[in-house]
């Protein structure tokens, strides 16, 4: 039996299912707020990818592996298929699971991220979480304190915090498997290797503030996406849901279906 991702279920009397993909070092509750609307119209589930957040931990992170546990957790919850939405590495993973599995897709929704190589962004996060002492914090006011240097932005701090919690007898400890994610870091930032073409309805949302899609990158993803319409978010930087949720929401209210 594999491993089961730890999930959350929204709506559930409503029987259209839409499962969440979050980025990395992000866990299923970033996508709370988003999930409680959408929930008014479909049934929703966001889950922590392995390696992140409740789920466990295993020194596979690549996207074939995260592919699989989508599948596997959409097979336990009894959909043949859904709306796939993935935010950054969870887009990229959404997209491979379109690409190998496009029969368990009924619509996939893409959010500020492309199908290709991006230059390394998260360095700085890894080296936080090993220079940060986390054993010896005594609260979290220490631990805001200690990662401020590496994440001045508060947003970018917080969202980081999240990562880490108390241990018995004192101090924190991450919950992120980083040895693994960083393992697998070259390939999360990496191109997907696509099998085939996808052709049933691809939405791409992207923040005005992020520079993540590209205008150069439309053709490339078109090449595997014929389909794809691209939409974007007013003052929205790559974390679109979290920074205008509500423009991220009127958003996906004109592209899902009623």
């Amino acid at each position: 039996m594999t491993n089961l991702v730890n999930y959350r279920i929204y709506g559930e009397n409503h029987s259209h299912p839409i499962y969440i993909l979050h980025g990395i070092f992000g866990m299923l509750d970033n996508w709370h707020l988003a999930a409680q609307k959408l929930s008014e119209n479909y049934r929703v589930i966001t889950f922590d990818a392995r390696n992140h957040g409740k789920s466990f931990h295993d020194s596979d992170a690549s996207y074939s592996a995260m592919v699989q546990d989508l599948r596997e957790l959409m097979i336990h919850l009894g959909d043949a298929s859904g709306i796939i939405m993935g935010h950054s590495m969870g887009g990229k993973t959404a997209m491979a699971f379109a690409d190998q599995f496009p029969e368990m897709v009924d619509q996939l929704i893409v959010v500020d991220i492309a199908p290709k190589r991006y230059v390394p962004g998260h360095l700085g996060y890894f080296k936080a979480f090993k220079e940060v002492p986390l054993h010896s914090l005594n609260s979290r006011k220490e631990a805001e304190e200690a990662f401020l240097p590496y994440a001045p932005e508060m947003s970018v701090r917080q969202f980081l915090l999240k990562n880490i919690e108390p241990i018995a007898g004192g101090g924190y400890a991450t919950k992120s498997n980083l040895e693994a994610i960083e393992n697998h870091y070259d390939e999360i930032i990496g191109e997907l290797d696509f099998q085939q073409v996808f052709l049933k309805q691809v939405d791409f949302i992207g923040g005005s503030k992020s520079g993540y899609i590209k205008e150069s990158d439309k053709d490339a993803i078109l090449q595997h996406f014929p389909t794809a319409q691209f939409h974007v978010v007013d003052n929205a930087g790559h974390w679109v849901h979290a920074e205008n949720p509500s423009g991220f929401l009127d958003c996906l209210m004109q592209i899902l279906p009623r």
